[in-house]
């Protein structure tokens, strides 16, 4: 069993574990100090004492997950971990695979929610870098030949001292080559609904799901608020595990309902508020009546286009969503161009 001050051998040093910092249904991070001269580093270990309990089967779907993340990681070019979490060292520790990965600040979830608590939004301005960031980190995990599956605000880092963020947690990565309907992967009140509701006796997902996930976390950014379609297949999962598909199906006559009429209304007002200089949340005037008429044009502008983007990513269909990284980047761009905000999108050398 590990516990703190234990120290923890991989390739390139030992670490001492400080403080448990976080976890998983079979995983726990841990704050360690790594080698003299190093910063403290996230140690992510696979759970003993879960594993002691698990079924062999279990057992060994958390360890390919744990060698996966390995895996894929270690294949990022340097240039590729600029919103990627970076793997700094990896190992086996009795008998289980262990990361050593970069440490962050806090998680989305924990930004947004400091940031309720002052009563203070998301500038559009960060907000529009955020989403770019994420598209881009999705777009090179697309790249890789893999698929992500499990975008949420936990497994997105915020770096606060530069003002950006990184994905993390890559053992539901699944490939992309794999065609074939998988088993139940990822987090329930964030999925697309392909990778809820299963068809043909599984999932069928692809880089489409990522995008779904993506517009879930742009609603959530903006609005500090969840689809009720999330919170809906959020409580049929814990209610009835992966049986809770048909029961919402059953309720709703069908699919539910994603993006509903005043979920719409308030994206556009969480958007419009923030959306011009002088706006809310940029350091002028808190109320929109207060701002020239000119600056409230540009923030419906800013607002529709946000919202087309939105309807896009929630798209019922897979293939009603956008086609690719590029087709995002693009509409992120103009979003950012009608409120008169230079956001870097940092994605013209992602292929298509």
């Amino acid at each position: 069993m590990t516990a703190s001050d234990s120290i923890i051998t991989l390739e390139l040093g030992h670490y001492r574990l400080r403080e448990q910092i976080g976890g998983s249904a079979y995983g726990v991070i841990w704050r360690a100090e790594g080698p003299r001269g190093t910063r403290d580093v996230a140690l992510k270990l696979i759970n003993e004492a879960q594993m002691a309990r698990a079924l062999p089967p279990q057992r060994e779907r958390w360890i390919a997950s744990a060698s996966n993340e390995i895996t894929f990681l270690q294949r990022l070019e340097p240039w590729d971990e600029r919103h990627i979490v970076r793997l700094l060292d990896s190992g086996w520790h009795n008998g289980l695979p262990v990361l050593a990965l970069e440490l962050l600040n806090c998680d989305l979830g924990r930004h947004m929610k400091t940031l309720r608590s002052q009563r203070a939004p998301l500038p559009l301005g960060r907000l529009l870098a955020w989403m770019a960031q994420l598209n881009q980190a999705l777009a090179k995990v697309h790249q890789y030949g893999w698929r992500y599956l499990d975008l949420k605000p936990a497994n997105v880092l915020v770096d606060a001292q530069l003002g950006s963020v990184k994905l993390a947690d890559f053992g539901t990565n699944r490939r992309l080559d794999a065609l074939n309907a998988h088993s139940y992967a990822g987090t329930a009140n964030w999925q697309a609904p392909e990778q809820f509701f299963p068809a043909d006796g599984g999932y069928v997902t692809g880089t489409h799901s990522d995008y779904f996930a993506l517009g879930a976390l742009f609603y959530f950014m903006a609005t500090g608020a969840q689809l009720r379609y999330c919170g809906d297949c959020a409580q049929a999962y814990r209610e009835h595990h992966t049986a809770g598909a048909d029961v919402l199906l059953r309720r709703h006559g069908g699919l539910p309902a994603i993006l509903q009429a005043d979920e719409e209304a308030l994206f556009v007002r969480a958007i419009r508020a923030v959306g011009a200089p002088g706006a809310a949340g940029s350091g002028g005037p808190a109320l929109a009546d207060e701002r020239p008429d000119s600056c409230r044009a540009s923030a419906g502008q800013a607002a529709d286009a946000a919202l087309r983007l939105l309807r896009q990513l929630l798209a019922a269909e897979p293939d009603a969503r956008p086609r690719h990284a590029i087709d995002i980047s693009r509409q992120l761009t103009a979003i950012g161009a009608a409120a008169g905000l230079e956001v870097a999108l940092p994605l013209r050398s992602v292929a298509a």
